[in-house]
């Protein structure tokens, strides 16, 4: 677990590196993105030990249902003006957001895959 702890604390430094120095669109629009959900997967597995697919189909999941607020503008409806809100939440719906998260989530599945001998038992275990 400390691994992941680790590497939260190197994504979690990214993330605010991109949204402070506003790189350019690909990097924040995208990669940033991408990111996003390896580092809500890292956050997670510094407590849950295994359950590789469960877990980082939560955080896709996760990451679609906040993508769907935003199609809903929630954020506009619940008048939300603070500037770090609206960055953690979003404001705008954009389907290249889900193919971003899509391939996050298909960057930890080949990561865990790589990094773990016994895939199958890591990835299903209940």
């Amino acid at each position: 677990m400390k691994n992941y702890l680790i590497v939260f604390i190197f994504l979690f430094i990214t993330e605010i590196a991109i949204a402070y120095f506003h790189f350019n669109a690909f990097i924040r629009g995208f990669l940033g993105d991408v990111l996003v959900i390896l580092l809500m997967y890292s956050f997670l597995k510094i407590f849950i030990k295994n359950n590789v697919l469960k877990t980082a189909v939560s955080v896709l999941a996760f990451a679609y249902f906040v993508e769907l607020l935003q199609l809903f503008k929630l954020a506009e409806k619940l008048n939300i003006h603070s500037e770090i809100l609206l960055t953690i939440i979003g404001s705008v719906f954009d389907v290249s957001d889900l193919a971003a998260y899509f391939l996050g989530f298909l960057l930890i599945l080949l990561l865990e895959k790589v990094l773990h001998k016994n895939t199958l038992q890591y990835f299903f275990k209940f």
